[in-house]
């Protein structure tokens, strides 16, 4: 959980720039310089200056030095409009096909689906682990685990938690079929049908099916594309209805990638604690940031109770192993009836091999790797699309996860542009799955958690010629 020896440097570079002290043109401190003043070797300085280029904050010009990326690329605007809680039925067009697979026979270059691409599976770390744990715990295997789950995995996620100021106890911890379940969960735990909940808007389709087949009735809290969950818009949306419970992902939120301060964080507790609202805590990308120190959570506020937060392991490992986590809080005892009846026992095989890679340094090390791969990726993606897309495009520039959120100009007819990804070959997920409303038609997500071959590219470059 440690950092690297060059956020000594780039984290204050990084904040200069954003807070606009340092202009784009600016130039940089040379290697020498900041090797000098902050007391490292020249290889740190040179991989800090390599971070900071993949973020898309800094250009290298050759026998010149670093400066201030002239191409920065500004997030979305915030549409301006007002908007006012209004309570709707879970009930929205269902677009999963468009989400989730590709027809048969064609070959597509998929930026859809929210999983890791093969190459960047630890393929190798995984299945050695796994045929260990086959090796050494043979039959046991076969039998029931802990209702709970493994309590020695419940150990090591409640270990590394502290690591980020968050405090897990054993006895409110459950471990879930991934996050999708602990999600199921929590909010049976917290809600009976018909009640009001607050979910983000734009939202993630999966978390709205669930809503669907819980029968909730949703508020939709706008997400600004710059500074993430509106806390002032559920604020008031508590203070005019009866809210039961909130879904919301402060780090890294689907699709659009904010992370929320602290300040918002507390905020947005102390407006549940007012009104007695459950905040859902969905924290499954907070091990993906790009730079700086892993954030902390709402639950690391927490004294009440209150706050349930889940987290799973198929956005950092791979999508197959089924295994995430639910700090259910004061609902424990509830949580834990409603898992019993999904089915009591989590994969044994799963939880071993977890269990082994939180244990030692091999969690660790792979998701250093990854999290560099997704902001180079991330970098790479913002660029085509600066590049080759009409030029009132707005792009998100994410601070870690797995997506970008882009909006199309106003005069870009969106079935046209679908009609286009199809014939090309390439595939994102509409912005209109993501809300129960009809918000979200001009946006469509991409995910950039596999790697750009040659193709995947120039799929992009050509959708972006023929929308010019």
């Amino acid at each position: 959980m440690k950092g690297y020896k060059f956020e000594l440097f780039t984290d204050d570079i990084e904040k200069k720039i954003r807070e606009g002290i340092l202009k784009p043109g600016h130039k940089l401190p040379s290697v020498r310089d900041t090797k000098d003043k902050y007391q490292l070797s020249g290889s740190t300085v040179q991989m800090g200056y390599e971070h900071l280029i993949l973020t898309g904050l800094v250009e290298s010009i050759p026998k010149s030095g670093y400066y201030v990326s002239n191409t920065i690329r500004e997030k979305a605007e915030p549409s301006g409009k007002k908007q006012y809680p209004v309570v709707r039925d879970a009930v929205f067009s269902n677009h999963l096909a468009l989400t989730t697979t590709i027809n048969k026979g064609r070959k597509i270059s998929e930026f859809n689906v929210a999983t890791p691409g093969n190459l960047m599976i630890p393929q190798k770390l995984l299945l050695r682990t796994m045929q260990q744990v086959i090796r050494e715990e043979g039959l046991r295997l076969l039998q029931y685990y802990p209702a709970g789950g493994l309590t020695e995995l419940k150990e090591n996620i409640i270990k590394r938690a502290a690591f980020y100021q968050t405090d897990l106890r054993a006895d409110e911890l459950l471990i879930t079929d991934g996050a999708l379940q602990a999600l199921y969960i929590a909010l049976a735990a917290t809600c009976d049908p018909g009640d009001v909940i607050a979910v983000e808007s734009p939202c993630v389709f999966s978390v709205l099916e669930v809503i669907k087949v819980l029968k909730l009735r949703v508020i939709e809290v706008p997400v600004d594309p710059m500074f993430g969950f509106d806390v002032d818009f559920f604020r008031g949306a508590c203070e005019k209805n009866t809210i039961k419970a909130v879904v919301v992902t402060p780090n890294f939120h689907n699709p659009t990638g904010t992370k929320l301060s602290d300040e918002q964080k507390m905020m947005l507790l102390h407006i549940a604690l007012r009104h007695n609202v459950a905040v859902v805590e969905n924290d499954i990308y907070g091990d993906l940031y790009f730079n700086g120190q892993r954030p902390g959570t709402i639950k690391s506020f927490d004294e009440s109770g209150l706050v349930l937060t889940y987290s799973s392991y198929a956005k950092t490992l791979a999508p197959g192993i089924r295994l995430g986590w639910l700090s259910a809080g004061k609902f424990m005892e509830r949580a834990e009836q409603i898992k019993f009846a999904l089915g009591s026992t989590v994969s044994p095989v799963y939880q071993e091999t977890v269990t082994r890679l939180l244990k030692g340094s091999s969690y660790d090390r792979h998701v250093r790797s990854f999290r560099m791969q997704l902001a180079k990726n991330a970098h790479l993606a913002i660029n085509l699309l600066s590049t080759h897309f009409p030029e009132q495009t707005l792009i998100t520039t994410p601070s870690g996860g797995y997506n970008l959120w882009v909006k199309m100009p106003a005069g870009v007819d969106m079935k046209f542009f679908y009609d286009q990804c199809e014939k090309i070959g390439v595939r994102f997920t509409p912005g209109y799955t993501f809300s129960f409303s009809r918000n979200f038609e001009q946006y469509f997500r991409l995910v950039f958690a596999d790697t750009f071959s040659s193709k995947r590219i120039e799929a992009i470059r050509q959708l972006g010629q023929t929308l010019k």
